[in-house]
Order: structure tokens, then sequence, then C-alpha cells
């Protein structure tokens, strides 16, 4: 199963949808759920949703903090992109604009989230706030000419975030991202 931690995001049950249309199991639960019971569930991996405010992650920051308990793959979208960011001492701030719309990203590097995928994907964003600098531990996937850090991994654990929503259907290949997530799962 993964568990998607819900920080309020508008899409977080197009996550749910899209994981459970691909036949994984997935559960949306509170991000201020403890993370005894989190472990208890025994999650395959963990999605952090997207959602409006930093300072609004609950427990999202403590996963991080704990990973070697959990020691599963995680993916942070939109805002839990920022926040894999900010914690792994990225810095995050407001874009040149907001962005709510289809936007072009290229992806440098395919690595396990984007293998198969073409080298560039129209991308649906809805933020305001970005990944202005990668943090060290960190290299760069994808970017876009609006946005220098769309994607991201850990260099050396199965961490993964996106500032785009590939869970809205505007989002090309949307899907198969998901699809390879969970296949680092071993969900699919």
């Amino acid at each position: 199963m993964i568990v998607i931690m819900d920080n309020h995001g508008q899409y977080v049950h197009r996550i749910w949808r899209t994981l459970r249309y691909l036949g994984v199991e997935a559960k949306i639960i509170p991000n201020t759920t403890p993370l005894e019971e989190i472990k208890a569930m025994n999650p395959k991996g963990i999605i952090f949703s997207g959602g409006p405010d930093l300072e609004r992650t609950g427990n999202c920051e403590a996963i991080l903090e704990n990973y070697e308990d959990f020691n599963v793959p995680i993916l942070g979208i939109c805002l839990g992109h920022q926040l894999i960011a900010k914690h792994f001492g990225g810095k995050v701030g407001r874009g040149e604009k907001a962005e709510y719309s289809l936007v072009e990203v290229e992806i440098i590097k395919e690595n396990d989230i984007f293998k198969g995928l073409p080298k560039r994907l129209k991308v649906w964003e809805s933020h305001m706030d970005e990944v202005k600098e990668l943090p060290k531990e960190f290299e760069l996937l994808a970017k876009s000419e609006f946005c220098p850090v769309e994607a991201m991994k850990h260099k050396e654990l199965p961490i993964y975030g996106v500032q785009f929503h590939p869970e809205v259907a505007h989002t090309e290949m949307g899907s198969e991202i998901y699809r390879n997530f969970a296949r680092l799962c071993r969900e699919l």
C-alpha cells in the first residue's frame, strides 16, 4: 500500500484515483497522523501531496527526519517537493510569477520516475512558490523555462520531488510517472 499524506491540496483525491486506476492500493491519511500509526500501516511508499502552506505539512517533515524507520520510496508533489527541498537544505521561495497553467518541462535525467518517458512533457503547474536552489544531496531530473527545479532525486535514497501535478489529466504521461513510482515501491 502507498500512503498519501494529505497536505490540504486540491488534487489529493486525484492522486488516490490515479493509483487505484493503476491497480495500486492507496490510502489518504491526515498529515497529522502519528508516525507510529503510519508505521503500523506498513506502507511500501509515501506520497506528500500538494497543498497551500509549508507551515501546514503536519508530520511530513518528521517522516523525513525518521526516514530509516520507514525506509521506503517517498514522492513529494508540488508543496511536498518544496518541503523535501527545504528539509534537506535547498532554497524555496516565490516564483517570478505564479504558475497555473500547462508548462513544458525538459527531462534532464530519465532516472526511475521518468523511465520510458519522452524528453519533453507538458505538465500542469499550480503554485506560487518553487524550489530555487537544489539541496546538495539531490540531483536535478527536470527543469522548465519558468522553474529551475521541476523534479529532483536524492543521490542515495529513493526520495523524489516534482513541482508539477502528475495526477491532473492535463499532464502528459502523468499516470506513467505514478506507475514508475509504484514500481519503485514494489506495488506493481
